[in-house]
């Protein structure tokens, strides 16, 4: 697609409309980027437990309510996309984070780099983990945080990403290389400690 699809170009003028104050503007916009939302959510959750108590729709819901309060002065479909992603995260999270109080250290396990980074932690512990590995790697360098973050959670593709950062995607792809053996030191050390 396009930078100048119809498709984005009506999600853009939705959200800035919507961001103007336009009411009506966000009850066109859901139906046009609901899909896309299930499809990040879907991603979120692929390698969660089976039994996960959160499933695609209800995350999607829950990032909508999230969304429809967040004062955020949107700029496009791109930057509404990278903000869903960190909402699904962080509602992943603390999701996960509920349930490890409710059964008093919640077990994490360990999980691969690769699950981890690519499509999303397979345990309650593993996305707590994964949070916080990329909590301090946000602190040391907050690019390769954001590509993993836009890749991975967003489902953004490299060009994407590349422009909603204004770097090259050679950059996102040397960076995101960083990052994953970053991340991978990162929960290895973890789960040694653990």
């Amino acid at each position: 697609m396009t930078e100048t699809s119809p498709e984005r170009q009506l999600v853009t003028r939705l959200l800035k409309e919507w961001g103007s104050g336009n009411k009506e503007a966000l009850d066109e916009l859901m139906p046009v980027v609901y899909q896309q939302l299930r499809k990040l959510a879907s991603i979120c959750l692929r390698s969660e437990r089976p039994d996960h108590t959160l499933r695609a729709t209800a995350l999607v819901h829950e990032a909508y309510l999230r969304l429809v309060d967040a004062d955020v002065a949107w700029q496009d479909r791109v930057h509404f996309f990278a903000v869903s992603a960190r909402l699904l995260r962080r509602i992943l999270v603390d999701h996960a984070k509920a349930n490890q109080r409710q059964k008093r250290g919640g077990g994490a396990e360990t999980i691969s780099l690769d699950e981890a980074v690519m499509i999303g932690p397979q345990t309650t512990g593993g996305i707590v983990a994964l949070d916080e590995a990329l909590q301090r790697l946000t602190a040391l360098d907050q690019r390769k945080s954001e590509i993993i973050e836009l890749l991975c959670f967003g489902g953004l593709t490299y060009d994407e990403a590349a422009t909603t950062l204004k770097i090259s995607p050679a950059t996102v792809h040397r960076e995101l290389k960083l990052a994953k053996a970053w991340l991978h030191r990162e929960l290895t050390q973890d789960s040694a400690r653990g």
